[in-house]
């Protein structure tokens, strides 16, 4: 019999073991035949010696791995147990590139052509706007590249913010303090931040601000710095919300503005800040801009039927408008629906 006792340095063993021992367990399940424990910063091995081993030789390997990138997932030891080699680029799918590797090593990946453009423009730009309906993936992909960069320390901090436009409800009469107020229009961003980061470690991050989530509002009078930034449903902002908010960059700051410009939910005679956004600094260098479609829909198979149901009947809305305006072709009815 042999026993051999490893102690863990230079990294979290919650990164390392995982969420109730979750990698850990793999390694216990690739061999049996031996006894793993772990108590605090120490690991012990038991069992004979052949196998105890090539045990510790997988394990003093995930610490090196973790150690040297910074992350550990799931996908990375499954393939470290069947001997593959782990410091290769890591692809899946063909030639789709994994952005990131989320809680339990999940990959978050880009799963359709333009989501693929919207990480390759997000790379060669430093503001992108990200156009497109509900459901097509724009802002869960614009979150899993902050926190990319977050992690690749290419970024000191993550911002997400969103306009706190009310949509058929006043926020006098929610209840609750202003926090609780606000944040029901910011639980989309909380939801794919939990999706991507541990969730003590998200805790940590939020509390020391190194990511924040905040009402556009709030933006007003900073300078945003070795940021990653991210305006969602930045077609509820006004164009001069939008303005405030563009200029707030700084000289080292990443920026992805997402929005549906089908959805408007400001008063019918204020125009979306994102359409005008989009026209005139869309050709400018350094900004992108990715039109989404109903065919990166990624959520329930209805929901690219329902919205291309609701383009239909907006078309034939505007063909019953224009034929009542004879001669006067080029009007298009300002109303939150058409924005």
């Amino acid at each position: 019999m042999s026993e051999i006792v490893l102690t863990v340095e230079g990294v979290d063993p919650r990164e390392l073991y995982g969420e109730n021992n979750s990698k850990l367990n793999l390694l216990r399940e690739a061999y049996p035949e031996v006894n793993i424990t772990s108590r605090g910063n120490q690991l012990k091995i038991s069992g004979k010696k052949k196998y105890t081993q090539n045990a510790k030789d997988k394990f003093e390997m995930m610490v090196r791995i973790l150690r040297e990138k910074d992350e550990l997932p799931v996908e990375t030891i499954e393939n470290l147990l069947k001997n593959q080699n782990v410091f290769v680029a890591r692809k899946q799918n063909g030639n789709t590139p994994v952005i990131v590797y989320g809680r339990n090593g999940k990959a978050v990946k880009a799963k359709t052509q333009n989501q693929i453009a919207m990480v390759e423009l997000s790379e060669k730009n430093d503001i992108l706007f990200a156009i497109g309906p509900a459901g097509t993936g724009k802002t869960y992909t614009a979150v899993a590249l902050a926190v990319r960069a977050l992690k690749n320390r290419m970024v000191k901090k993550i911002i997400l913010t969103r306009p706190a436009v009310e949509a058929g409800e006043s926020l006098g009469f929610l209840p609750g303090d202003l926090k609780e107020k606000i944040d029901p229009y910011l639980r989309p961003l909380y939801d794919a931040l939990e999706d991507m980061i541990e969730s003590e470690k998200l805790d940590y991050f939020m509390s020391n601000r190194t990511i924040e989530v905040a009402p556009l509002a709030y933006m007003r009078g900073r300078t945003l710095d070795n940021a990653y930034i991210i305006l969602d449903e930045a077609q509820n902002a006004t164009v001069t919300q939008i303005k405030m908010f563009l200029t707030r960059l700084g000289p080292s700051a990443k920026c992805i503005i997402t929005g549906d410009l089908s959805q408007v939910d400001l008063p019918r005679n204020t125009a979306s800040g994102l359409r005008k956004a989009v026209h005139i600094l869309g050709d400018l260098k350094g900004i992108g801009k990715i039109f989404l479609s109903a065919e990166d829909v990624v959520r329930h198979r209805l929901v690219k039927d329902i919205i291309l149901a609701f383009g239909k009947e907006a078309e034939r809305e505007r063909e019953a408008y224009h034929g009542k305006l004879p001669g006067r072709s080029s009007v298009v009815p300002s109303s939150s629906e058409e924005e």
